[in-house]
């Protein structure tokens, strides 16, 4: 029989790799990815808890499967991910319809969840976390399949319980993964064909802090830069107070480190920082941007940003305005502050406007959509070495790869080029991406723009 399965993915990195391992889990046990839910026997959402109203949001989705399930009653309709862990098993009031919860620890049991739903229509749920020992042995690892860029996962969870986030509650506290299994399968990628590896977890500059023994995340990304075959190493997503200034020179001694860092300072006020629990002041972070900045004179650095946080005033808002011009960040990921279930934050009296927040958070994006505007058009003219990752969603027999910046570069080429670091004539910048020319390459290093 042929089984047919359509997911739809939320969220950050450790979605997507969550996701892939469902995809691979669900192929186990007969079923095939299909595009569109409409013929799909199964359909799951893998859901992210961190935006505003999430929860509705998911709820509000799910809707548009109803009428599926009414003309096809025998269909299987679940959600994962942090909404579900979130949730549990108060989803099925809401959402009658509803067949299936799985939490962020409990993805190894959906093959048996579905099965058990194929022979006997009860619903099922499993979101109970899980100990050290047995998330060790269950971290995701997939090295089949044509990819030139991959991530790989280094560690999950979060000890830091930031104020306002409810990552900690919904993904568990940290855990590393030994950096023998992270450093053979980065091997087996690059023997697979892969030449650029994400390292990625909710804090990796953590990472093996709390396994007696391990190495530290900066001895990691040394062991796997001599990966022979392996071309680039990014890794996300980086807490300031456990950037470390070992960590900080890899960008200057490892050639295959991209420069850029995702590096959220999330506000520019200490006592902002301070309610958020952030653990670093102002002057803390920029210390490290500048040794940042020193190391690396060609490093971008992105960021993200919470304007309206509980008891924000205008001065608190305008410190953070000014590390924005200050730092120059390439482009920053900015939230209206919202109200997470179980966190710390929510306790916090806020008697300012909504009207007001609105009005700082329109000046924000307008400070740093010129400063993003700046940066990314400085590279026009310039010569830019690029990985190429595959065929453009623009068509016309485009290419697309990435830059050491993590910019989308898409230009016209043969797709021989695909999996090799090319020269491209940067000719044109727009908000997400730019636009190039290949060209001859060059003799010695070719050269970079910088933002600053």
């Amino acid at each position: 029989m042929d089984k047919r399965f359509y997911l739809e993915t939320f969220g950050c990195q450790m979605n997507v790799v969550d996701s892939e391992r469902i995809v691979d889990l669900l192929h186990q046990i007969g079923y095939r990815q299909i595009d569109k839910p409409d013929a799909a026997d199964l359909i799951l959402l893998n859901t992210c808890s961190v935006r505003d109203k999430a929860e509705r949001k998911v709820r509000g989705h799910l809707g548009r499967f109803k009428p599926i399930k009414d003309k096809r009653p025998e269909l299987i309709i679940g959600v994962g991910g942090c909404v579900a862990q979130q949730e549990g098993e108060a989803f099925f009031e809401s959402v009658p319809y509803l067949d299936l919860i799985f939490g962020t620890h409990n993805i190894h049991k959906l093959p048996e969840l579905v099965l058990d739903l194929e022979k006997q229509r009860v619903k099922r749920h499993a979101v109970e976390f899980l100990d050290r020992e047995t998330r060790l042995q269950l971290f995701p690892k997939r090295v089949e399949g044509e990819s030139v860029a991959r991530y790989v996962t280094v560690m999950q969870g979060c000890d830091n319980f930031c104020s306002y986030c409810v990552v900690p509650h919904v993904r568990g506290r940290e855990v590393s993964r030994p950096s023998s299994d992270i450093v053979l399968e980065v091997t087996e990628l690059v023997t697979a064909g892969v030449r650029e590896v994400t390292l990625i977890g909710q804090n990796v500059n953590s990472y093996g802090t709390k396994e007696a023994g391990e190495i530290s995340f900066a001895d990691l990304l040394r062991q796997i830069h001599q990966v022979e075959g392996l071309e680039r190493i990014r890794f996300t997503t980086s807490h300031p107070k456990d950037l470390s200034n070992e960590l900080i020179d890899c960008f200057g001694e490892l050639p295959k480190l991209c420069k850029s860092l995702q590096l959220p300072v999330q506000s520019g006020s200490d006592r902002i920082l301070h309610l958020m629990n952030r653990g670093y002041s102002q002057q803390q972070y920029l210390q490290k941007v500048e040794r940042l900045k020193s190391v690396c004179p060609d490093i971008r650095l992105t960021t993200d940003l919470i304007v309206g946080f509980p008891g924000e005033t205008e001065n608190d808002f305008l410190q953070t305005l000014a590390v924005v011009e200050q730092v120059k960040f390439a482009d920053a990921y900015t939230f209206l502050y919202s109200p997470r279930p179980g966190t710390a934050a929510t306790e916090l009296e806020d008697e300012t406007p909504a009207e007001l927040k609105q009005e700082w958070f329109d000046r924000l994006l307008e400070v740093q959509g010129r400063i993003s505007l700046d940066c990314w058009k400085a590279d026009i003219g310039q010569i830019v070495p690029i990985l190429v990752e595959g065929e453009s969603r623009r068509g016309d027999g485009q290419l697309f790869g990435r830059s050491t910046w993590n910019r989308i570069v898409n230009f016209a080429g043969p797709k021989s080029l695909i999996g090799r670091i090319v020269p491209i004539r940067i000719t044109g910048s727009f908000k997400n991406s730019q636009v190039g020319e290949l060209v001859e390459a060059p003799t010695g290093d070719l050269p970079q723009a910088s933002c600053q």
